[in-house]
Order: structure tokens, then sequence, then C-alpha cells
């Protein structure tokens, strides 16, 4: 039975092909993200021991608890520096003063803003010698005074700087511009993953990261052979416990690693969403290959069977045509994978976030990986048809090579299909009064587009008469007796034409799913972007660590058409065991920048210890006008210090979520005096004595200039918030194109595979056809037009599925984004449409093409 096996694949490689290309998309992806994770890991890893060479143990300050950013300082001084340097068993101590700074390229553009922990910024210190090992200056010279700076060179070469330029930049509020002196090269791995790095002199670098004098870290290398954890106590003596502490590069590396995990794992997730969609509508394809294989050999194992061969031999010799499929399979898609994984980097980097290059590393679990996906999807989608192998009688086969359902297996499937349906349907539908996104809701709703596929997939080959024949009229006024005889075909066996036609239900049930909800969600984002806002524009920092210069407010509302400029300053509320987001606003200027829809109170009321809350904050804190709360500004969720700054606050007054508002609204005295930098701004709001009319570019320009272009700060008109926001569905677009190709290519493989074994079984009957008088273009209109019935029936129950799923689904999207509507975007289900037909007709090209290449002699003679 083992050579019969083999036998059977050798024979019918060319019909098996399709089912390896399939199964192999699917190893592909997960072969190649697996190897993809372990590589880039490796790479990181390499790129963090050289930042760690030759360091044994570091030390970091410690600041009192609840001391704001912009007034903490160090007891790391030169007198440390040294004492720590005679401590016995160390060979050199390096003092730090390392930072944050955004850069500006020569053309004035913000660089790699968004890489929030890639805009680094430090010390140089020269050793004995008079070079910094950490920072070698490849050209130039070192910075010495305040208005020099040396910077990396892949940050020179990004920003068009070279030597003697003024270098644009800013570290926190006040722009600075200082010239560019020397360029230095790095291995932190934050740098060369898309970083920026600018290097002061070390005086200027003390004053711009901590104070005159002092550093922001210490790191201590020992001597070959001293044991770092007692180097580590014998430092961690010498030290204040309250005001610094020393940690082993070790440990430290070790910290690093774990993010490092987290952060190439998450990479890896997208690639495995393909995986897993291509390997299931993969299995379609391969029950359906080996089913239509088991039809035309009835014969062959009714032979078998009538000399001795038991049901278990007829199982296990199918099985192991499989298993042989499977690992060719699993081995044409390891070897994709290792292309998947070459190209993963450059796919899934940015501009900001670069992914270290390295060696592809190939470990044991990609391999077995591979081979228990390829081998264990295709054995397991081909034990359905090798039971149904089995049960063929010797009399019954010999009598005949097809044999239809029987009523009761069809009467079972419909039940079953039915109870499917319903019940996805009902869970889908008990969500339509939900109000947000919760982990259970989601759960359920995902629970609900499962079953109702699944019940869509069982019920498919009786839903194919009546849909077929509906669209067979069609096919029959197109294509004439062709058409008529296109439309019998696909009716021949709906068990096949479900089959096939599954593959392209699922991917196009998915897609056109996700395009709807992808664009309801960009349409309300793009709401959401400016909903709530008042002002024409708004000027703002990229995050809360950083500020706007108190100057730069004066300077904006002194521009010409400027009518209100209101600053706001943004931080944290704490109120028990959750942190919400805060503005701090002058409530005289407020109403003119902000839309506020108040339920109750009115910003009028706001001062120092009054805030006026969001209705879900109200919600979730179960307070209302009137009440107070215990709360804390500032950054962090309790610990020492917070208590200290924990006080009552007495509810002003509740208005409609807003994202302009956000959660909480306070006196902006109150805010400045907690923030995460003490008397700070984040954003300034801008309206125009021309209200509500279209950007002005020349004002925008003056707008930017008052802020003296500063690389910090964000300049946007409302047009500019709404396309900022359209980005954040970025990568739910790339899901559903991306499993609109996955679902494509296979869909086409499983058309190919099933006219081509639809052929070869009529052969005969195209000949008869080809004798009485049917030429060879109605022959291969024929077979076109029955690819496309069969490609239209699939389009047709996963649109219906797909577009059902997502308006269930709208609710729970409203309950997180109030403005969520449900909306079909038609140009994509167009395009939809439009690919799954077009994979009908290209899928029909070389059946169709052998079909009409037969003589009629030749036919009848071969059948």
């Amino acid at each position: 039975m083992l050579r019969t096996a083999l036998r059977n694949v050798l024979a019918h490689k060319a019909r098996l092909i399709m089912t390896v290309l399939a199964v192999s998309l699917g190893v592909a992806f997960i072969s190649g993200s697996l190897v993809f994770a372990d590589s880039t890991t490796a790479a990181y890893r390499a790129s963090m021991a050289k930042n760690y060479a030759g360091i044994a143990v570091t030390v970091d300050p410690k600041y009192p608890p609840g001391a704001p950013a912009g007034e903490r300082t160090t007891v790391l001084d030169d007198a440390l520096v040294a004492e720590l340097a005679a401590v016995p068993g160390v060979t050199a101590a390096r003092p730090t003063a390392d930072g944050s700074a955004t850069l500006a390229a020569k053309d004035g553009s913000p660089m790699r803003a968004g890489n929030a922990m890639g805009k680094l910024a430090a010390a140089y210190v020269p050793g004995p010698d008079g070079k910094d090992r950490r920072y070698p200056l490849t050209a130039g010279r070192a910075p010495r005074t305040d208005g020099e700076v040396a910077l990396d060179r892949g940050t020179a070469a990004a920003g068009s700087y070279s030597l003697g330029d003024t270098v644009t930049l800013a570290t926190d509020g006040p722009v600075l511009h200082m010239r560019l002196v020397g360029i230095v090269s790095s291995d932190d791995t934050r740098v060369t993953s898309g970083g920026t790095l600018a290097v002061f002199g070390k005086a200027t670098a003390q004053k711009l990261f901590a104070t005159p004098g002092h550093y922001t870290g210490i790191d201590v290398s020992a001597a070959p052979g001293t044991d770092r954890i007692e180097l580590a106590r014998r430092i961690s003596a010498l030290l204040p416990a309250d005001r610094a502490e020393v940690t082993t590069a070790t440990a430290k590396a070790a910290r690093q690693s774990v993010f490092i995990d987290t952060k190439t794992s998450s990479y890896a997730r997208l690639p495995m969403v393909f995986a897993v969609v291509s390997l299931f509508i993969g299995s379609f394809l391969i029950i359906n290959t080996f089913t239509m294989l088991i039809t035309r050999r009835s014969r062959e194992i009714a032979l078998l069977r009538a000399i001795g061969a038991t049901r278990r031999q007829v199982v296990g010799s199918v099985l192991a045509e499989a298993a042989l499929v499977g690992l060719v399979a699993s081995a044409t898609g390891f070897v994709l994978g290792l292309g998947v994984a070459t190209a993963l980097p450059g796919l899934l980097g940015t501009a900001d976030d670069l992914l270290p290059r390295g060696p592809l590393v190939i470990g044991p679990a990609p391999v077995l990986a591979s081979l228990a996906v390829g081998v264990g999807v295709t054995v397991l989608a081909a034990w359905l048809p090798s039971r149904r192998a089995a049960r063929i009688a010797p009399v019954e086969a010999m009598r005949t090579a097809e044999q239809p359902p029987s009523t009761t297996v069809s009467r079972i499937r419909g039940a079953a299909g039915a109870v499917m349906l319903l019940a996805g349907g009902g869970l889908l539908i008990s969500l339509s009064g939900a109000k947000d996104a919760s982990d259970e809701n989601l759960q359920t709703a995902m629970l609900g587009c499962g079953v109702l596929v699944t019940g869509l997939i069982v019920l498919a080959p009786l839903l194919a008469g009546p849909v077929i024949r509906l669209l067979g009229r069609l096919t029959a006024r197109l294509g004439g007796v062709a058409g008529g005889l296109a439309k019998d075909n696909a009716l021949r066996d709906p068990r096949r034409t479900a089959a096939t036609a599954a593959a392209l239900m699922i991917s196009t049930a998915l897609v056109s799913g996700l395009a709807v909800i992808d664009h309801s969600s960009s349409r309300a984002l793009d709401s959401q972007a400016a909903a709530g806002l008042s002002a024409d524009y708004v000027i703002s920092t990229r995050n809360t660590t950083t500020a706007i210069d108190a100057a730069a407010v004066r300077r904006v509302a002194a521009v010409p058409g400027v009518a209100t400029a209101s600053a706001v300053a943004d931080s944290t509320m704490t109120a028990g065991a959750s942190a919400r987001p805060v503005s701090g606003v002058d409530p005289k200027t407020v109403g003119a920048v902000m839309k506020l829809r108040f339920t109750s109170g009115s910003a009028e009321d706001l001062g120092p210890g009054r805030i006026a809350v969001s209705s879900s904050f109200a919600r979730d804190n179960r307070v209302s006008t009137g009440g107070l709360i215990k709360a804390s500004i500032g950054p962090g969720q309790g610990g020492p210090g917070r208590g200290d700054r924990e006080r009552s606050y007495t509810v002003v007054g509740v208005y409609e979520d807003n994202p302009t508002a956000q959660d909480v609204l306070a006196d902006r005295g109150d805010v400045q005096q907690h923030s995460y930098l003490r008397n700070s701004l984040q954003r300034i709001l801008v309206a125009t004595e021309h209200h509500g009319t279209a950007a002005s570019r020349n004002l925008e320009k003056q707008l930017r200039g008052a802020v003296d272009n500063s690389p910090l700060l964000k300049v946007q008109n409302r047009a500019q918030l709404v396309q900022e926001q359209a980005g954040v569905a970025g990568d739910l677009i790339t899901m559903v194109f991306g499993l609109l190709a996955i679902g494509v290519i296979i869909s086409a493989l499983g058309m190919v595979n099933t006219l081509a074994m639809s052929v070869s079984e009529r052969t005969r009957e195209i000949g008869v056809l080809r004798a009485i008088g049917m030429d060879r273009t109605g022959i291969r209109r024929m077979i076109r037009l029955e690819s496309l019935t069969v490609a239209a029936y699939g389009t047709l129950l996963g649109l219906a599925a797909g577009l059902f799923g997502a308006w269930k689904i709208s609710g729970l999207a409203n309950g997180a984004v109030p403005q969520y509507a449900f909306a079909l975007p038609w140009g994509t289900l167009a395009l939809v449409v439009v690919l799954s037909l077009a994979v009908g007709a290209a899928a029909a090209a070389l059946p169709a093409r052998r079909a009409a290449a037969l003589s009629p002699l030749q036919a009848v003679a071969e059948s």
C-alpha cells in the first residue's frame, strides 16, 4: 500500500502541485516569521553587546519622590567619579550626561521625531588620550563650547549636514542653533535602528541634562577576572542609598532582552495572521483535491478492496499520499520562508524605526514548525476524503465512478449548517446593545463570526443549487448554449463546487468585513480628530515629557490674524487605581478654542482645586457636578510621594467626551505645578480672526516662525489633524490587502486544480460536444463561464457574511469611538468583486485551453 501511495503521488504530481503551493504559502509565513524573530533578536543582542562592551557595572541617580524632572539634581559628580575609579578592581570610571534631543534636517523638517526612544543626546567624555572611545570621531573634532555639536554619521547623512553647517535642535522648550564640528560613529542599537545622536561638550551636556558639574550616570569598567557582583557591592557601599544605585551590566542587558523579545514577537504577529488564514483557506483546496482524486480512482480503490485491502489500509494509503505531499510542501515552504524572513525587516521597518540587519538565524523551532504544520495540515485535511475512500464498496465502485450524496447526509448537513448559521447570527445580533469594545464583547464577536462562516461552509453545497441557477440565467444570456452547459457543470457536483468556492468565500468575507470596519473607523477617527476643537490651528509637543517655550505663546498671540492663543498644559490625573489625561486650561479663553458640551456645570467655574470631567470619567469614578474626588496630578500612579500631591478636587462640571479637552479639565496653574516638567506647556490652540476659512499657508508659516521652527513641535491645521489620524488604521489596511492577496492566490490555485481535473473527468463529454458541432471557442467559453459562476458564487456568499458581520460589530466600535457609523467602502468592495471574478477568469485559462485542444476522436478514445 505504501508503494501504491508513492505511485499515486508520482502519477498525479501535476494535480498535487497546486496543493503543495497552497500549503507552502502558510508554511512560508510561519517559518519566515520564526526565523525573522530569531534573526532580529540575535541582531539586537549583538548590537546590545557592543553597547555594554567593557562595562562591568553602572551607577544611576535616584531622585527624591515627586521631584519634577526639570528640578532634579544628582549626586554624581567628579569627586564621586574619582572615588569610584580608586575602588579595587576598577580600571576606569566614565561619567555620562545623556538625554534627548530632537533635531531638524537642513531643510527645517523634524528628523525622525516619531521615534521617542531614539532621539539620543550625550556628552563627549575624552579619556586620558583625549579621545572618547564610545563615540570615536570619523571627521572633524570634538565639541568644546556651548555652541558646538557633533552628530553620528547616519544622522548627518539623513539631515544633509556637513561640517561647518548650523544644526537646529531642541532638548526642551527653546530652540538651539549649534555649529557642526564633528562626525562620530556609534554602535548603540537605538541609533542604528533609526534614531538620531547629538554629542555635546561635557559642560554643555551637563547644563542641558543634569546640572553644572553633575552627571546622569557613571559607567565602571573592571579588570579581567573581577567578580561583578562583588564589585557592585563595593561600589554600593560608597553611594548614598537614597540618591544613587548600582546595577551590573549583565542585569541591564537582561532587562533589555525582555524588551527585545517583546518587540520582535510583536513584529511576527502580522505574518502569523497571514499564515493562519492561508492554511485555513488552503485546507479546503486539499480536501477538494483529494476528494476529486478519490472519485476518479474509485474503480482502482474498489479493485484494491476486492483483492484484500482493508479499510484501514485504504485510509492509510490516502493519508500516506497526503503526508508525502505535506513533506514536499514543508520543504518548499521553509525555503520560501527564508525569503520572507529576509524581506520582513524592510517591510516592517519604518523611517523612524529601522530594524537591525544581521545573518539569518535558523534554529530547530522553524524547521520543526514547518514540518508539523505542513504535514499536519495536509494529513488532517485529507482525513475526510480518506474516510470516504474507505467506505467505497467493491461492487458499487465497479458500477459507477460517482455516487451522489444520500438524502440523509444532505438533511444532516442542512440541519447542522442551519443551526450554526443561526447560532453565529444570534451571537452577533446579541451585540446590538453593546456599548463598549470589552474583551468579553470582542470574544463574542469573534466567536459569532467564526460560527457564521462555518455555517455557510457547511450549507454551501445546499445553497449552490438555487444560487447557481440564478446566476446561470446571466451566463446563459452571455454564453448561449455554452453558458447553459457551464451552469449545468457547476451544478453537477454541488459539494465540489462549494469546496472550490469556499476558499474565495472565506477570503472575501474576511476582506469585505475588515474593509468596512477600516473604512468606517477611518471616517470616525477623521471626525474625532477635529471633534471638540474650535481652534483653527494646534501647536503641540509630541509627548508630555517635552514643552513649549513659554515665550512662544506670546509670540504666537502677536502674529497678525490670530484672535486667540490659548495655552494648554497636559499631564495625567491619578484617581484611585487609574491615571487619565488632564488638560490644564485658562477658563477665560478655553471657550474660544474648544467645543465643550456640558451636561451640567460650566467651564467658567474652573479654578485652583476645581475641575470639570468628561462623561466617561464621571461614570467610571462615580462623581457628578458638586462632588469631591481625591486625586493627584503628575506622572506616576502611586508610590512614595504621591500622598503629598493628593488632594480633594471639586467637580464643577461634566461635559460630553471630547478628545481635545481629554478626560479632565483643570486650572492650568494646578497642572503646571505638578507636571512632568514644572510650569511647562504642551499645546497652544490658535483661533484666527477669519475663523472657519481655509488654512492660509502664509499664516501657518508665521506660526511656525513664532515657535522658531522647533523640531519638537507640530503646527497643524484642522485638515492636517484629520490626515494624521487617518494613518492610525495603517496596519488594518495592510492586513486587508494582504489577506486579499492570499485569498486570490489560493483561490486561483484551487480553481485551476478543480477545472483541470474536471476537464480530465469530462474528456468523453467534451469529445461528444466537439463531434456534434461545438467549436473550440465554445468549449473555452463553457469552461470560463463555469469558473466565473463558481467565483461569483463564492464572492456572493463571502460578501454576505463579511458585510453582516461588520454591520453587527459596528456597535462595539461605536462604544469605543462615539463618531463611528457603519459605512460601505464602495470602491474597495467593487475591487474585491472584480478581483474575485478576475481570479475565476484567469484560473480557467489553462484548463479551457487544454479542453479546446482535444480532438473529438482522441477524446473519445482516451476516455
